[in-house]
């Protein structure tokens, strides 16, 4: 029996026909290690097994066919001519040591993939710590910025708040200076409710303190109002007098009598109150009266 070529040995370690033919082509017949070499790294490719468009012959370790030279008609060399017969013990030692080849090529195959996953997982891990690194500190970023903006938003606030104490105190200094300028002449200080509108009674102050000027705020049955200083010590019947004389005239001729009331607590002033003083009366040092219609009797 001749022995095996290349391209046979191939095919009987397992490989395909058109696959063994290729890797000899490409490996330039170098020999079986040369184009297993090729098969291993090439045995993922998706044209692996696409046909090899050359006429190779004898190269591929085929038999010359007729038609090519070198055949029976060309230089006249017999197939298999001087090639060592083996024995079926022989061939399967050969086709053994294929086979531990092929299995040593494997090995070196696996043992390359797993270095490479080892080094794609080492990549993919770093990665990933990068990746966390950069999402930690863009998070830091984040968190610092909106502990600025809170800062910022409570220095804002307080500077607010600042600006309504500072408005309130002006409000009350400016209300008041214009109110002691109306008191001035006055030996005491002036009252604790400054304002264009006088306190009523309950709104004294606790300090029992001596006065000697009233201020009268009238309201009459039209919505207007009168508004004059008194001293502490007239009589009742004085404002009613100012009442009469500054009211205006009515619809129908002349004037009626008036009856003064307080505002709260409400209370009519009868005419024995008319000769009592202002102080007296509990009107000092201001008061809010209203005019009410007396009926004749």
């Amino acid at each position: 029996m001749a022995e095996l070529t290349a391209l046979e040995s191939l095919i009987e370690m397992g490989f395909p026909s058109g696959r063994a033919e290729k890797a000899l082509a490409l490996t330039g017949n170098q020999g079986i290690e040369a184009a297993m070499d090729w098969l291993m790294e090439h045995e993922d490719d998706p044209d692996v097994d696409e046909p090899l468009d050359t006429s190779l012959g004898h190269i591929l370790g085929r038999e010359p066919t007729f038609s090519e030279p070198g055949g029976p008609e060309g230089a006249g060399s017999a197939a298999g001519e001087g090639k060592p017969i083996l024995s079926e013990e022989e061939r399967q030692e050969q086709t053994k040591r294929m086979l531990e080849l092929v299995a040593q090529k494997q090995r070196e195959r696996e043992e390359r993939e797993e270095r490479e996953a080892l080094e794609r997982e080492r990549q993919r891990r770093r990665q990933g710590q990068e990746l966390s690194a950069a999402r930690q500190r863009l998070q830091e970023d984040e968190m610092r910025r909106a502990a600025e903006e809170r800062r910022r938003e409570k220095a804002e606030e307080l500077a607010a708040r600042q600006r309504v104490r500072e408005k309130i105190e002006r409000d009350k200094a400016e209300r008041a200076k214009k109110y002691g300028g109306s008191v001035a002449s006055r030996p005491s200080p002036p009252a604790p409710e400054p304002g264009p509108v006088p306190s009523s009674p309950s709104q004294e102050p606790p300090t029992k303190r001596e006065y000697d000027q009233c201020r009268i705020q009238v309201r009459l049955p039209d919505g207007t109002s009168l508004t004059q200083t008194f001293r502490a010590r007239e009589q009742l019947a004085a404002v009613r007098l100012y009442v009469e004389l500054h009211r205006g005239e009515e619809p129908g001729g002349g004037h009626d009598p008036v009856q003064l009331l307080s505002g709260f607590p409400r209370r009519a002033f009868s005419e024995a109150d008319m000769e009592r003083p202002l102080q007296e009366l509990g009107l000092v040092p201001s008061a809010v009266l209203i005019v009410a219609k007396k009926c004749p009797s």
